[in-house]
């Protein structure tokens, strides 16, 4: 049985070429690549689909859609505090607007590691490392 409680998790960007430019660069510092993309005429909404992850499986897919949006929360994990502010960095490079800059989190515990980015379309975006 695996370990992991989510498969996959997928959200609407209003650019999908937009954001596969912004996570390409953000997810790899944290070990993530583009592992697959899937054209808009061989989606059910019409709009390109981009899966990252790790080991060939994508993990996390953006997905075009023009209509209205509602702004997300994703945490994503990172192995070192070097892996978090890589992502930040990168994020701020790409389009990202600044969220809270890399540093611990106390009021979570005090290893809590973490960076918050928002993405081109509003979605907050996390690298925590709680390992250190």
């Amino acid at each position: 049985m695996s370990k992991n409680i989510i498969n996959h998790v997928e959200f609407p960007v209003a650019d999908a070429e937009r954001s596969r430019h912004f996570y390409e660069a953000v997810l790899k510092p944290l070990g993530l690549s583009l592992v697959r993309s899937i054209e808009p005429t061989r989606t059910a909404h019409g709009g390109a689909r981009h899966g990252f992850g790790r080991n060939g499986y994508p993990s996390l897919w953006v997905h075009e859609q023009k209509e209205a949006r509602c702004p997300i929360h994703v945490a994503l994990t990172a192995d070192t505090h070097d892996g978090v502010r890589a992502f930040h960095v990168a994020a701020l490079a790409n389009g990202g607007t600044e969220n809270g800059g890399p540093g611990i989190r106390e009021r979570y515990h005090a290893r809590y590691y973490a960076a918050y980015v928002l993405d081109p379309d509003g979605n907050n975006i996390e690298a925590v490392c709680q390992t250190e």
